[in-house]
């Protein structure tokens, strides 16, 4: 493990702390005319999503955690667990639902994910900003019924909900935000 100081700080940048392993989200570097300089965090838990503020002294040293990415395969759903096919040692493992986080409603058999590990451990997932999924079920649209702006409910292949408009039917592919949940367009 490499030892950074606050100097070192960039956002994104995951720390290994007494308190567990932190990605740093936000930073200012703070000097007051009496005192020593310091810095201002803001540091969200990799392993429980907690957000929490925190205050260090310039030029303090601490822990670098390295997070590596590793693309797995989604293979198949094992219950309430993922079956995951690792790409290059083809090495398959259950995924929990907590693990895969958000990720669970934009993937379907087959399709790659690009984990987050630090060590053994999956702490998060690294998605595309937008997926292509299949509407499954959703209320037709009536004839006549063009309000502009109106949405309805749809079903997608993964059991996702979104709000779509009133011209997506059933089999139509369309584009999801993963960052958001909503609709962008169809595919």
């Amino acid at each position: 493990m490499a030892s950074i100081s606050t100097n070192d700080f960039k956002n994104g940048m995951t720390v290994e702390l007494s308190d567990g392993l932190f990605q740093i989200q936000e930073f200012q570097h703070v000097k007051p005319g009496k005192g020593g300089a310091f810095v201002r965090s803001t540091l969200r838990n990799v392993r429980t999503g907690a957000v929490i503020d925190r205050t260090f002294r310039a030029g303090e040293k601490m822990e670098s955690a390295y997070i590596e990415k590793r693309e797995k395969q989604y293979l198949y759903r094992d219950g309430t667990d993922f079956a995951v096919m690792d790409s290059e040692t083809f090495e398959q493992r259950s995924v929990s639902v907590e693990a895969m986080g958000e990720a669970a409603n934009y993937i379907v058999e087959g399709q790659p994910i690009v984990f987050l590990m630090y060590g053994d451990e999956i702490i998060g997932t690294d998605l595309p900003a937008s997926v292509e999924l299949e509407v499954t079920d959703t209320e037709p649209g009536i004839q006549g019924d063009r309000v502009s702006g109106a949405r309805k409910p749809a079903t997608l292949e993964t059991g996702l909900v979104v709000q779509v408009p009133l011209f997506v039917n059933i089999g139509d592919r369309i584009k999801v935000d993963t960052r958001s949940g909503e609709y962008q367009t169809r595919a």
